[in-house]
């Protein structure tokens, strides 16, 4: 059973005039779905409904169903387009779920155990909020789990420190490129105690 549902309608009228329309008569937010073996899709959602899906921090990294004139699919969000000053979505992109074939998405990421090296005298610095996965629908994380238990005060957390779900591959990493994902810094260390830390 899939939790996230949004409806929508397609929409014929294009461009930006059209999009403006949209989003000030109707309270509407312009979207395109694509993907698959289908073409893209234009499509208008409510405003207010697009608002309660994302109140649930979960619905980023989920496959949603959307259900366009009565016809249902399956996606993910590939991209939000915000309002500058008031953050709400202007334009969304959807890409089509597709089982047994591999998606890209973003996922949220969760840090657990911050208060250990806290109490080692550390500061944490997050310093990604999310990371680009790949994987097949079904197993799509809701979010990755960052275990900062054994972390220790001038150490880096990097994407290979992190073991990914079953299934799951970080994209970055894939592209041999080692994130850093999380940092452990010293507050300030006066010259003596860096030395002794040293020996």
């Amino acid at each position: 059973m899939n939790d996230f549902t949004l409806n929508a309608e397609a929409r014929s009228d294009l461009g930006k005039g059209a999009s403006r329309r949209l989003r000030r008569l109707a309270s509407l937010v312009p979207a395109v779905v694509y993907g698959g073996d289908k073409a893209p899709e234009s499509i208008s959602m409510l405003a207010k409904e697009v608002a309660k899906l994302l109140e649930n921090e979960a619905a980023y990294s989920h496959i949603i169903e959307l259900n366009v004139g009565g016809t249902k699919q399956n996606v993910i969000i590939k991209a939000l387009q915000r309002h500058p000053a008031k953050g709400h979505v202007m334009h969304a992109d959807f890409v089509r779920v597709v089982a047994g074939q591999k998606l890209t998405a973003i996922v949220p990421v969760h840090f657990i155990n911050e208060a250990a090296p806290v109490k080692k005298g550390g500061e944490i610095s997050h310093v990604v909020a999310e990371i680009e996965v790949s994987c097949l629908p079904k197993d799509l994380p809701e979010f990755i789990e960052v275990d900062l238990a054994n972390a220790e005060v001038g150490s880096i957390i990097h994407l290979s420190d992190i073991s990914a779900p079953k299934g799951v591959e970080f994209v970055a990493l894939a592209h041999g490129n080692d994130l850093a994902v999380a940092n452990v810094h010293a507050p300030r260390v006066a010259p003596e105690a860096a030395e002794d830390a040293a020996e």
